[in-house]
């Protein structure tokens, strides 16, 4: 198969505008943010991608074209250094800064390529997000972390395997790997990224303002309700904590952290009698 795997059906449509969902995430950590200013830096860019690629007919071109553009002419690159920068996320300081990780430099190049009339697409991989677009009746799968560059089918699999039990992985199995992200699951991957950084960084307030999001985003997913109970918790808001938990339990009453949760409930009820 080369560089490029069995071709897919596009995502669905989804209510969510990915950029403007980004500056509103964005804003949350920059309050005073220039919206308007930021949106037409973002629309300009795409602008002039649009007009490097007017002329060009060819898929393959386009999308040499446009990494051209958009890693070499403007400068956008992965940051390397300090990967887990939580600048890297907001898509005010990708744009002023010209460093990203993977999904938010993707991002500007979803954007650019949707000017430039070009099926790309992203895809949640997992590890590193990636992008892919329609090519010859297959699919070229590309690395933004890297200027675009192009992945073939082995590096794929040895990407994923890690994240899949240290398993083989066959086509079938890959195909569904290199789903197309929706704009809504884009912007749940970086606020997860975020959260997990400020986690991290045991900056509890920020990661729970992400996980407050995530949850006002889409109440379905458990783990987002486990995670932020768990912030609560660490800030001795037991009341909500708690609430937060026994909402996990109700979604997920045989998750295997179920007893650690439970644990943490007790915790919660400590922490609320503690304060009075």
């Amino acid at each position: 198969m080369e560089d490029r795997v069995p071709a897919m059906n596009a995502a669905a449509e989804t209510d969510v505008e990915l950029v403007p969902a980004l500056v509103d995430v964005a804003r949350d950590e920059y309050p005073d943010l220039d919206v308007s200013g930021l949106l037409s830096q973002v629309r300009e860019l795409a602008l002039q991608a649009a007009d490097r690629c007017s002329n060009i007919e060819s898929t393959s071109q386009k999308v040499q074209t446009l990494n051209q553009f958009l890693f070499v002419e403007c400068g956008f690159k992965g940051n390397h250094d300090e990967f887990y920068d939580p600048r890297n996320c907001y898509i005010n300081e990708v744009m002023e800064r010209r460093l990203g990780i993977p999904i938010s430099l993707a991002v500007l190049q979803l954007e650019c390529a949707r000017a430039c009339d070009l099926a790309l697409e992203g895809v949640s991989f997992p590890g590193h997000f990636l992008v892919r677009v329609p090519m010859d009746g297959g699919l070229l799968v590309m690395d933004p972390f890297h200027r675009g560059r192009p992945m073939d089918v082995d590096e794929l699999r040895q990407r994923a395997r890690p994240h899949m039990g240290d398993r083989d992985i066959d086509d079938q199995q890959l195909l569904n790997l290199l789903s197309p992200a929706s704009n809504r699951a884009i912007v749940a991957r970086i606020l997860r990224n975020l959260k997990g950084v400020y986690t991290e960084q045991e900056d509890f307030a920020r990661a729970l303002r992400c996980a407050d999001r995530l949850i006002r985003f889409d109440a379905s997913q458990a783990e987002d309700w486990r995670d932020r109970g768990l912030l609560y918790l660490q800030l001795g808001v037991g009341q909500r904590a708690g609430e937060d938990l026994a909402r996990y339990l109700q979604l997920r009453p045989d998750a295997g952290d179920a007893d650690a949760v439970r644990e943490a409930m007790i915790d919660a009820a400590k922490s609320r009698v503690t304060r009075h």
